[in-house]
């Protein structure tokens, strides 16, 4: 049981980790389009994220898919950029209440491209054969899940208190915090190692 925690801990401070804010800023894009009563849609699309994540895990520890560092450092940030900006062009519209098909498929995607990112380390901290590393990667996975709950949560309750005491209507928080997202993430991808071959 300890050796669950241990793994469940690093996913755990893999999304909650201040210095590896990029995780947290693609929940905060996310997420910001939707409220508590959209709580079971919010719970599919972080979990299909997770899934993504995992799967990427799983192709790098069998050594399936090898991806470069900065390729993967540099799409990170443009996945985060493709949500906020979604938002933007969707904000206040009815396409939030359609299939969840397109979003989630986008979402899985961008899950194995996250993945990817952490998967270098992931296969360091693991010594040992591939097949040893599947029930670590199951325990890493559902720290990640309950991080990511932890954070879909927390931007939850600041949408509500902001809508409720400040009196911002949905589609304002949505464009604020979705401007925000792409203010802190150009950055990341203008100072991205890619461009520094």
């Amino acid at each position: 049981m300890s050796e669950f925690w241990i793994y469940f801990k690093i996913g755990l401070n893999h999304v909650l980790d201040i210095h590896g804010y990029d995780h947290v800023l693609f929940l905060i894009a996310l997420t910001v389009p939707y409220a508590f009563k959209d709580w079971s849609r919010i719970l599919i699309l972080v979990t299909i994220f997770t899934i993504g994540h995992t799967l990427a895990l799983m192709l790098s520890v069998f050594n399936i898919v090898t991806v470069q560092a900065n390729i993967v450092e540099f799409l990170i940030p443009i996945t985060i950029l493709i949500t906020a900006f979604f938002n933007l062009f969707t904000a206040g519209k009815s396409s939030k209440q359609e299939s969840i098909t397109f979003v989630g498929a986008v979402t899985l995607f961008f899950g194995i491209i996250h993945g990817l990112g952490f998967s270098n380390y992931f296969k360091e901290i693991l010594p040992g054969k591939p097949t040893d590393k599947l029930v670590p990667l199951l325990e890493f996975a559902l720290g990640i899940e309950a991080a990511q709950i932890i954070v879909v949560f927390a931007v939850l309750v600041l949408s509500f208190i902001v809508q409720t005491l400040f009196r911002f209507n949905k589609r304002d928080f949505t464009l604020v915090m979705s401007a925000f997202v792409i203010g802190v993430v150009i950055p990341l991808i203008i100072d991205s190692p890619i461009w520094k071959r």
